[in-house]
């Protein structure tokens, strides 16, 4: 009787234990912030409600804006889609791994992508005992190495190469095929409403455990397709299809933050939502104020439009000015959920203290741009361009904001000064690992070289080449 009486005892301990080890655990990841990095596609810096947009709806995204921070200095470390993914996903300057110019080794070099050296985000997360997911366009190589499940992501649902149509295809490639975890998948509909629904499937299936989920919509990318429906809603605007596709994303923005609500994840949740890039020259998007757009390093090109929102933790209906980068993502939100980056290399650092007010100022105090022929520093708010053997511009940002005005001529000393802080940070860089086509490369310094001289640019695309995939 006495040993029956022990073992019972024991059981019932061992059970309450567990039971106790078990609900500390769960207590454990309730504390833990979801993290939610929302990418799109060569969007324009002013084609959003939030932003001043007069003419592009944007209800969803809005109010995402309102319930957090808006970075009007806030920029991307390259001009074009795939070194600028490569930087928010390493929290590093691609270029310190060679990954430069667009595409994944483009020109005859192979499909090199991501350095197996170099830690991604989710590599991270994954090792702190996050669901990670990946959704979207990927764009950092297609070899198995470079596949997103080798790179941090326990789920992969998207496509590998740099764009696609947003209707189903006949005949896909290996780089446009949708699917998941390495399986094709076929859909039927509008590729953006696929992927918001399956990020709030993906919500539903993790929302007992944290997660990281990177949801890198191709929209607003090329090629303008949109569904009929919202093509009629908007078939007398002047930038139909624009308007009709960012209509969708903004809807399937609108159904994760809904979700997120429904199953009472949104306080536990830190939201991004920026562009990869300035607009594109080919989708009808508008820069405002700024000169450029994609793929040059004026400020259309790399300033975009940053949100981040965490609800309750961080100051909402507020703006920051202060100079931030992509690259501050990564370091953020590892922060956030109190992640040690001591034995990680990061060229980001923290935005949680200047969003909360626990700091004033600027993040950073420079920042560099580079893509083989063509790059730029920004010091304080001086900014040189250049161009290799062609020249150099230099603007200050405070009240030319538009780049219209050289000093270079005026301020020669201060242009030497940024000259030789660039020639600096890129002695610490790699090499670039491959390079581009040599009539895009040609059609980008061309651009330049108008920009540069404050001329009306003819063209923005060669002749007989895909703009869509190389640009």
């Amino acid at each position: 009787m006495k040993n029956c009486f022990l073992l019972s005892l024991l059981t019932s301990c061992l059970l309450s234990c567990s039971f106790t080890g078990n609900k500390g655990a769960e207590r454990d990841n309730l504390l833990k912030p979801n993290v939610i990095v929302i990418l799109i596609d060569d969007a324009g810096y002013i084609d959003f409600g939030f932003m001043g947009s007069e003419d592009l709806e944007t209800p969803h995204i809005d109010k995402l804006a309102k319930s957090g921070t808006v970075f009007t200095d806030a920029h991307v470390s390259a001009t074009v889609c795939a070194p600028s993914r490569a930087g928010i996903i390493t929290g590093q300057y691609q270029q310190r791994f060679g990954f430069e110019a667009n595409g994944t080794g483009y020109g005859g070099s192979g499909d090199i992508g991501l350095s197996d050296e170099v830690p991604t985000i989710a590599d991270v997360f994954k090792e702190k005992g996050y669901a990670t997911i990946a959704m979207g366009k990927w764009h950092l190589g297609a070899t198995k190495n470079n596949h997103p499940n080798s790179k941090g992501f326990d789920e992969f649902y998207g496509f590998l190469g740099g764009s696609r149509s947003y209707f189903p295809l006949d005949t896909p490639s290996k780089t446009k095929t949708l699917q998941h975890n390495g399986s094709p998948v076929k859909f039927e509909g509008y590729l953006t409403d696929v992927l918001g629904n399956q990020s709030v499937k993906y919500i539903r299936d993790n929302k007992e455990k944290p997660f990281f989920m990177y949801l890198a919509y191709n929209a607003v990318h090329t090629p303008m397709e949109a569904k009929k429906i919202h093509l009629d809603k908007y078939k007398e605007h002047p930038r139909k299809k624009l308007a009709a596709m960012t209509w969708s994303l903004d809807e399937n923005i609108g159904k994760l933050i809904a979700e997120l609500e429904q199953q009472n994840l949104l306080d536990n949740t830190l939201i991004y939502f920026l562009s990869d890039n300035g607009g594109a020259a080919n989708n009808s998007s508008k820069m405002g104020l700024l000169k450029g757009w994609k793929g040059n390093k004026f400020e259309g090109g790399h300033r975009v439009p940053f949100i981040m929102s965490w609800k309750g933790k961080i100051k909402n209906n507020n703006t920051f000015s202060g100079l931030s980068s992509s690259l501050d993502i990564f370091a953020t939100s590892l922060d956030a959920a109190n992640i040690s980056k001591e034995d990680l290399l990061l060229d980001g650092l923290s935005l949680l203290p200047f969003v909360t007010g626990e700091r004033k100022g600027n993040p950073h105090d420079k920042l560099y741009w580079r893509k083989l022929e063509e790059a730029a520093v920004r010091v304080g708010n001086d900014k040189l361009i250049r161009l290799d053997n062609y020249g150099d511009v230099l603007y200050n940002l405070s009240n030319d904001i538009g780049e219209n005005n050289n000093l270079i001529k005026s301020n020669p000393s201060r242009g030497e000064a940024l000259k030789t802080d660039l020639e600096q940070w890129e002695a610490k860089m790699m090499e670039p690992l491959w390079g581009e086509d040599e009539k895009w490369m040609s059609v980008t310094r061309y651009i330049h070289e108008q920009l540069m001289e404050n001329k009306e640019v003819e063209y923005t695309s060669p002749i007989g080449l895909d703009n869509e995939e190389k640009h």
